[in-house]
């Protein structure tokens, strides 16, 4: 008979490494900063102006970096960003759906600005072809985590199971889903579950 408790505790252990790691994460950027020269005052990146200068001199020059460039790259250039309208509409409905929708389930809603970071144009060893690519990846990535977690929210809200097959990864929301097969937790707990979004609004 599969002890519960203990796979439970064993989870919670698990999240409690990751978490450590997370902000073990977050420290080790935090010197990055004072490596690299720059601070962060009110979400501005500041380099020193000696830092500045290198960059500047840094940049490569669009001629040369066309030449460079691999004719794949270019050709398929308009394949990437013909995908910028569909994620802007994406956006656009995801951000109407929990504005909606979330206050009604009450599930906190999801801070767009946590996930969709744009800030590496700012930096003057970029020329504008990879200022304009590094706008669109940062967009683009950050959409994806930002969908995620809106999605893993309503599906901790109407189907908080977890899936018989191991996934390529799992969201923020999972370990608090029940087991797969566990018919009985399912309904004892799916209410519970529902409200279960405390470690969102105390962090």
């Amino acid at each position: 008979m599969v002890d519960k408790a203990q796979i439970k505790d064993k989870i919670d252990e698990l999240l409690k490494k990751i978490k450590t790691l997370e902000d073990e994460f977050t420290e080790e950027l935090q010197q990055r900063q004072k490596e690299f020269l720059y601070e962060i005052k009110e979400k501005k990146v500041r380099f020193e102006q000696e830092v500045l200068e290198q960059h500047r001199r840094l940049a490569k020059r669009l001629p040369g970096y066309l030449r460079e460039a691999s004719p794949w790259s270019i050709l398929t250039a308009p394949m990437i960003y013909s995908i910028f309208t569909p994620a802007l509409l994406l956006d656009f409905f995801a951000s109407a759906y929990q504005a909606v929708c979330f206050p009604i389930y009450g599930i906190p809603k999801v801070k767009r600005g946590d996930y969709i970071v744009i800030d590496r144009h700012f930096l003057r060893y970029l020329n504008i072809i990879e200022k304009i690519n590094c706008v669109y990846c940062g967009y683009f990535n950050g959409l994806v985590g930002y969908l995620r977690e809106i999605a893993a929210r309503t599906e901790q809200y109407w189907c908080p199971i977890k899936h018989a097959r191991k996934t390529g990864a799992i969201h923020s929301r999972y370990s608090k889903f029940v087991e797969y097969g566990d018919a009985e937790a399912y309904h004892k707990r799916l209410m519970e579950i529902r409200k279960d979004y405390d470690d969102l609004t105390n962090s």
